[in-house]
């Protein structure tokens, strides 16, 4: 059962081969088992999805529950609100915080008949690059059959490659933000990771859709995966050089190359292009999101919720003890730097040329998009996660191939392509035009169906960020 699909699984519960409660306390059992050594979880609601699985199973019996996911367990990273279950960001500043509502998401997925089994651990407030966090280190692991992320600057699709599963970063508009803790709000997106693309899309299909708190979600109706595709025959598909020359390690290139080779030989028409803008992507990257978290973050003040300094006597202590003491170094640096490029004089030397960069990114896209249909990139330039980068610009620079996705607020799905001579995960990523899933998801499934993409089922040597 535990290498089962996520849609497999459904199956076979509709099917009455198996029960809900039994899936659900399966994976709970591989989950109490194994993640004091992956450290996937952060937060396991045990009684109360058992108590939710005995609901969907009745419903299910009744007829009731006819999503194709019902009665599938979903775990959730830990910066989506779930009321009543602790929701963290995997900060200090928030443990013990257990929100008043569910997110947009978590309430299309238990309408779904999906059973929430816990909360994903993650880099504090999404804030990391060149990490695998809980989202895909938990499927690889066996401890969930699929799970939700965000994606601010590569973070879904980054965790894939490293963890060899299957992951979608949709549209900027497509899935509704409300609920997620914000880090980088015109950045973030919520997505599904999977073992395979058939997951993926449908849980893509059941988070998808409009949601009138959310004021950014634009989309008018989900996702519609269901119907087959008309493959990838005349497509045509761009390879960006600099995305294949620049500081790539070999195995990493030769595993793209080989994925572009297949796609030509599944009828599609491969050329390469020179990226614009490529030297400007990160730096307008780190300072539009260090702005957005220094805004966002202001909230965390040892006031309203969350964690207030013990050793604060006045107001200002308060303020400087509570955040000092519960946020981490990466946090800090960002609300610092975001302080910096927001403040007086250095606002239009810095934050308002960025949006203009932001743009000139977005323009370059959408020129690129009239010569392809979709283009191909891996997604991270090295096998193995660093997690003892002192350096932060070379932290930052493992996002050179996904941030521009984010600013242009573009669709990307990211792929296993196969291994390392160590026997790592190397993963690539297509990126398409905005709100073009579907295509996307063809491409995806005409790949995936000629080649060898499962999952290893091993513990992850990288593990999930603390």
């Amino acid at each position: 059962m535990l290498e089962m699909t996520a849609i497999k699984l459904a199956a076979a519960i509709k099917e009455k081969k198996l029960s809900v409660p039994e899936a659900v306390s399966a994976y709970i059992d591989v989950i109490e088992k194994n993640d004091k050594q992956i450290n996937a979880f952060l937060t396991v609601s045990k009684e109360s999805a058992l108590k939710q699985a005995q609901e969907v199973q009745s419903l299910i019996d009744k007829g009731e529950a006819r999503s194709i996911l019902a009665g599938v367990p979903v775990a959730l990273k830990d910066n989506i609100s779930t009321k009543d279950i602790e929701t963290t960001c995997a900060s200090k500043i928030l443990g013990g915080y257990k929100p008043v509502f569910n997110a947009t998401v978590v309430e299309k997925l238990e309408r779904a008949g999906m059973i929430v089994i816990g909360k994903l651990n993650m880099d504090e407030f999404a804030l990391g690059s060149l990490t695998s966090d809980g989202s895909a280190a938990a499927i690889v692991a066996g401890e969930v059959p699929i799970t939700l992320g965000s994606d601010t600057g590569g973070s879904i699709r980054q965790s894939c490659s490293f963890c060899g599963v299957t992951g979608i970063k949709p549209t900027y508009g497509a899935v509704s933000r409300f609920g997620l803790a914000a880090c980088a709000s015109s950045l973030d997106q919520v997505g599904p990771l999977g073992q395979d693309i058939e997951d993926c899309a449908a849980m893509l299909s059941i988070i998808s859709g409009p949601d009138e708190k959310d004021g950014t979600c634009i989309i008018e109706k989900p996702f519609d995966f269901s119907k087959p595709g008309t493959g990838i025959k005349g497509i045509k598909i761009g390879l960006p050089r600099i995305f294949l020359n620049d500081g790539i390690d070999e195995e990493v290139k030769t595993s793209v190359l080989k994925a572009a080779k297949e796609f030509e030989a599944a009828g599609a028409t491969i050329e390469d292009f020179e990226m614009l803008y490529k030297d400007q992507i990160i730096p307008a990257f780190c300072i539009i999101r260090a702005a957005e978290v220094s805004s966002n973050l202001a909230r965390y003040d040892g006031l309203k919720y969350g964690y207030r300094s013990p050793n604060a006597k006045t107001l200002s202590e308060v303020y400087k003890l509570s955040r000092g003491e519960g946020f981490g170094v990466e946090v800090k640096r960002n609300v610092m730097l975001g302080s910096l490029v927001l403040s007086s004089g250095y606002y239009d030397i810095y934050f308002k040329k960025a949006l203009q960069v932001r743009t000139l990114i977005k323009n370059a896209y959408d020129k690129l998009f009239k010569q392809f249909d979709i283009i191909l990139s891996p997604t991270v330039p090295v096998c193995k996660p660093d997690k003892n980068i002192d350096d932060p610009m070379k932290m930052y620079m493992g996002d050179i191939f996904t941030a521009s996705v984010n600013l242009a607020g573009l669709p990307a799905l990211a792929l296993p392509c196969g291994f390392s001579k160590h026997s790592l995960p190397i993963g690539f990523q297509l990126i398409g035009r905005a709100f073009s899933e579907n295509t996307l998801v063809d491409a995806a499934r005409v790949y995936q169906n000629r080649t060898d993409h499962h999952t290893k089922k091993v513990l992850p040597a990288q593990g999930a960020k603390s």
